[in-house]
């Protein structure tokens, strides 16, 4: 009789940025994660994104730890943090350069918005994962021409065409099914997006593809605000040669009045549930999980 081969192990990952205290939302997606990898017999990983070094403080790094701790959340080896790994990035970024896709840009925000906003423009700016698409202005400039105040942006065109289209880039979303990627949704509603910001040597983006495929992480659980974001991700592990985990996007937690939470606001903050006596058990309940037997 062949003997059974083990499931693939499940590997999560919690990947917050130190610029603010951890909120509702994020305690929903950490604790998410964090059950559905042990459900499995699989890892959580949690992984610090501090690569915005200027926002980033150590006294919210710290309320991560201590939160995830209060939630009853451990997590598997050691703690990746972002903002020592900038070789991983500065090395990716020279691979998508030799492939001829990147251009630097200079434009700031008032530019982009002032091209936008042209007379021959009729119509709304779209929107994309990053804010508005970006027009195009520096798209003809050579890389050889980047200064020291460019940022390097993603030719979204050029990549589609070197991958030969983007027909065999599906993924799987567990909460919304498998995505189709369509090439015109990558080009006209994602836009030639910022690989490496002139301040900071990176992007989201690329910083997180590029640790994902370092952690081995299987799963990606994160908000449906991020659902935009997917497709670009999966261009760029398509275009170096990464690994794609599969994704699930989860309902957002949202305050009294139906708006998202965010950092700015501290009223939803774990630590001031905290402070106002509430349990672990009340925190779950109040998210939707079960509560803990005990």
């Amino acid at each position: 009789m062949a003997s059974r081969r083990p499931s693939a192990l499940i590997i999560e990952r919690f990947a917050p940025s130190p610029t603010g205290l951890l909120h509702l939302g994020h305690g929903f997606s950490a604790l998410t994660a964090f059950e559905a990898a042990h459900k499995a017999g699989g890892r959580f990983l949690l992984r610090i994104e501090d690569i915005d070094q200027p926002r980033c403080r150590p006294e919210f790094e710290q309320a991560i730890y201590d939160d995830l701790r209060w939630l009853g959340i451990s997590w598997d080896g050691l703690v990746m943090r972002q903002s020592e790994r900038m070789p991983a990035y500065r090395n990716a970024l020279a691979k998508l350069v030799s492939l001829g896709l990147c251009y630097p840009c200079g434009c700031t925000r008032r530019d982009i918005a002032s091209a936008l906003s042209a007379p021959q423009e009729d119509v709304d700016p779209v929107m994309g994962p990053d804010g508005t698409i970006y027009p195009g202005t520096c798209r003809g400039r050579k890389m050889t021409a980047r200064t020291g105040n460019d940022a390097v942006r993603l030719n979204i065109a050029m990549a589609v065409a070197y991958l030969g289209g983007v027909n065999k880039l599906n993924y799987l979303d567990i909460g919304t099914g498998k995505i189709t990627l369509d090439k015109d949704m990558l080009i006209e509603g994602c836009g030639d997006i910022v690989l490496a910001r002139k301040d900071i040597g990176t992007s989201y983006h690329l910083a997180v593809v590029v640790d994902d495929a370092e952690q081995k992480i299987t799963h990606v659980t994160r908000g449906i605000d991020m659902a935009s974001a997917t497709p670009i991700h999966r261009l760029l592990q398509a275009l170096l040669d990464l690994p794609t985990p599969i994704y699930r996007h989860h309902r957002l937690i949202r305050d009294a009045n139906g708006k998202r939470l965010a950092k700015r606001f501290d009223a939803m903050a774990l630590q001031a549930y905290q402070r106002a006596g509430k349990s672990v058990q009340d925190i779950r309940e109040l998210l939707g999980f079960p509560a803990i037997p005990g």
